[in-house]
């Protein structure tokens, strides 16, 4: 069976946001103020894509995903962060923004794909998964029609 992990991950993450804003577009969507906000205090500038709201929801799916266990808000701010420039002093890490990701969490738990794990954080639900795991072998078939060594590992 293909899983999320054993596919491309860019090509993962652009079919689930293509996935979360056409079925769960009245559950999922950017607030008004997020056409204004930088995803962190490590960036300059705030993200230059129209879609960067599903496409962060869907990079929260397969870290989730990916992690197996309950993760937290602070965890993916840590995962999210990245270095801050000083000019000629040296770069410092600074976390991602963890009211984006609180949103996320709550619009993914709306929608019925996060459950919250009291005390541990949030996990994929059963429909997340099974989501995931459709979305990933439809890639995995695409790549095996390219590659026909990969049409014995979808047996």
């Amino acid at each position: 069976m293909t899983t999320a992990l054993q596919v491309p991950a860019d090509e993962l993450i652009n079919k689930l946001a293509v996935i979360l804003k056409e079925q769960y577009g009245e559950k999922v969507r950017p607030p008004e103020w997020a056409r204004f906000v930088k995803t962190g205090i490590h960036k300059q500038y705030p993200p230059v894509q129209d879609d960067w709201w599903y496409i962060r929801a869907a990079s929260v799916l397969r870290k989730l995903y990916k992690a197996g266990s309950p993760v937290g808000i602070s965890t993916f701010s840590v995962i999210y962060g990245g270095k801050k420039r000083f000019g000629s002093s040296p770069p410092h890490f600074r976390r991602a923004s963890r009211a984006i990701i609180r949103n996320i969490l709550k619009q993914l738990e709306s929608a019925g794909l996060v459950t919250r794990v009291p005390g541990s954080g949030r996990q994929l639900t059963p429909l997340a998964i099974s989501m995931l795991d459709k979305v990933s072998k439809e890639i995995f078939k695409k790549h095996a029609e390219e590659n026909p060594e990969l049409k014995r590992y979808l047996e």
